[in-house]
């Protein structure tokens, strides 16, 4: 195997930089339901991936696989920013394989392969890890939701928990029924 070359290196570098700023960037949705200071799409990718990961070991899938597609479902939005539901009916933009595609195209090309293949595999939803990270992504809304709600209605004036999600693995039917009914520890 070759070394990688410093043109490879230093675009792996700027890829790491890129996926920084989603620590910058709100989840939009939240201030369109009244929520004041909404979550960074990276602070949702990351309870996103521990529950992925919680999911899959519940479900007997494999929990590395799982957290390692939640980590990478929003990462085109460094690019596109976060589009909330309400908007999506309106506005079109490339799927996020071509979005990281275009992120990754001059990363060494093992690099490059493994985060295809994550984003492609969460794309596809064509394994029971990708419907768990799915899963844990939809959950994770719903965990948001319970805590604008319990922040009091001037944090979340319009914001409300959905009913249970029907999903093909069984987990995630159950468990969004527990996110109304809990509460802090």
């Amino acid at each position: 195997m070759n070394p990688p070359s410093h043109s490879s290196i230093d675009a792996s570098v700027r890829y790491l930089y890129e996926v920084g700023q989603l620590k910058l960037s709100k989840r939009t949705g939240w201030w369109h339901a009244g929520v004041p200071e909404p979550e960074s799409i990276a602070e949702h990718t990351f309870r996103t991936a521990i529950i992925g990961y919680v999911l899959a070991v519940l479900e007997d899938a494999d929990p590395n696989l799982t957290a390692a597609l939640c980590l990478f479902h929003d990462v085109a939005e460094a690019r596109t920013g976060d589009v909330p539901n309400v908007a999506k009916a309106y506005v079109t933009r490339e799927p996020g394989v071509r979005i990281a595609a275009d992120q990754v195209h001059e990363v060494p090309p093992a690099l490059r392969d493994a985060i295809m293949g994550a984003v492609g595999r969460f794309a596809d939803q064509d394994s029971p890890e990708a419907l768990l990270a799915k899963d844990a992504d939809r959950l994770e809304c719903l965990l948001q939701a319970r805590i604008a709600l319990d922040a009091g209605p001037h944090a979340a004036q319009n914001c409300a928990i959905p009913g249970p999600s029907v999903t093909i693995l069984g987990s995630s039917v159950t468990l969004p029924g527990s996110v109304n009914a809990s509460g802090p520890w």
